[in-house]
């Protein structure tokens, strides 16, 4: 069957492969879940895999599949799945355990281990394919009547998990009810941040780059939110013009911004980073002593968050879910940037620079 993969390492290398189709039995003890691939979402970590900043190919292959952002139909189902049957819509998490206690109690996704295994990133091929089998413990249904926002079940779980590491992290302060946030990127990930967060009730204000926004700035607006452009304000004005932000969930892919923030949190704020950064950019004009200050003085964190389990998967689905009821058709305007089929994998690529591509996506079957 066909896929998308890479050669892990070289350059610009994303190609249609054929690969063996994937089989019930290859998961043990009747756990096998067989899926048709219906869309697969791309984003900035399988651009950044593909111009070989990252990623790694499983043991035995040359080769990577791509995707970790997948939405399909239940197609077969071993002898011991419980939750998912044939004909049932699904997606799939994107970490596997490794050998440390997180793993073993299901928290993969916060593992300590220096390996990590990520589907579609990092020594497990992914989900860019015309069917997969996983195993059913990874595997998280999805409402048939939100079919038309599956593909977003993966980044509203990365979001659902930073805004809960955040409220579980401030536990430590007995009493938090943080009434202003930041959302720093106004990407698919800053716009579901933002939808969740009112959701909280909070006052949210997205930041971004872009002056002339268009369709970023309408659905921040039809979430309830502001767009602040930092071209005309930037964060440090815009913490002393509305106040400091209690909550700030950092989403650009900058490491500059996530330095920047730092500097806007209010006292016994959270911050909490999602980007990840293949970079080796330096910053050499950070006021690290007055930021370690303020921070100290300020009882200030900082939670590094990365993709999450399946509980996450669930909270994520059932954001978007709640969502839709609350701001009608809102969320279905993310899905910007459709490819009918595998095509050429660089066009992509190609589409993700494009800024005004909030979610590229692969159409794979109806």
């Amino acid at each position: 069957m066909k896929a998308v993969a890479v050669r892990p390492g070289i350059k610009n290398s994303a190609f249609v492969a054929d690969i063996p189709e994937p089989k019930l039995d290859d998961v043990a003890d009747g756990r096998g879940v067989l899926v048709r691939t219906l869309q697969v979402g791309i984003d900035a970590t399988d651009s950044e895999i593909n111009e070989a900043l990252y990623g790694a190919a499983p043991k035995g292959d040359d080769y990577l599949v791509l995707g970790h952002e997948v939405f399909g139909r239940v197609e077969a189902v071993g002898p011991n799945v419980t939750h998912l049957k044939v004909g049932d819509y699904c997606t799939s998490t994107v970490r596997r355990p490794g050998p440390t206690i997180y793993d073993k109690i299901g928290r993969n996704d916060i593992t300590s281990h220096h390996e990590y295994y990520e589907r579609g990133i990092n020594l497990l091929h992914g989900f860019l394919t015309e069917k997969f089998v996983d195993d059913a413990e990874f595997m998280v249904k999805v409402p048939a009547g939100l079919a038309s926002l599956g593909v977003l079940s993966e980044p509203a779980s990365v979001c659902a998990k930073a805004i809960e590491q955040a409220y579980l992290a401030q536990q430590r302060l007995q009493v938090w009810e943080p009434k202003i946030a930041f959302v720093t990127g106004a990407g698919q990930i800053g716009q579901l941040t933002t939808m969740m967060l009112r959701l909280r009730g909070l006052e949210v204000y997205t930041l971004a780059r872009t002056r002339n926004p268009g369709l970023k700035q309408e659905l921040v607006e039809a979430y309830g939110g502001h767009y602040v452009s930092t071209l005309d304000t930037p964060m440090l004005e815009l913490a002393e013009k509305v106040g400091a932000p209690d909550l700030i969930i950092e989403a650009t892919g900058s490491s500059a911004v996530a330095f920047e923030a730092m500097q806007a949190l209010n006292r016994n704020g959270a911050l909490v980073w999602t980007s990840v950064t293949g970079g080796d950019r330096k910053l050499n004009d950070f006021p690290a002593d007055k930021v370690n200050l303020e921070w100290v003085l300020g009882n200030k964190l900082l939670v590094g968050s990365v993709n999450g389990n399946r509980h996450h998967f669930a909270k994520g689905i059932a954001d978007l879910g709640l969502g839709d009821v609350m701001f009608p058709g809102v969320t279905q305007r993310i899905l910007t940037t459709p490819f009918d089929g595998f095509g050429n994998p660089q066009d992509l690529f190609t589409a993700l620079e494009d800024r005004d591509n909030l979610k590229v996506y692969v159409n794979v079957a109806e």
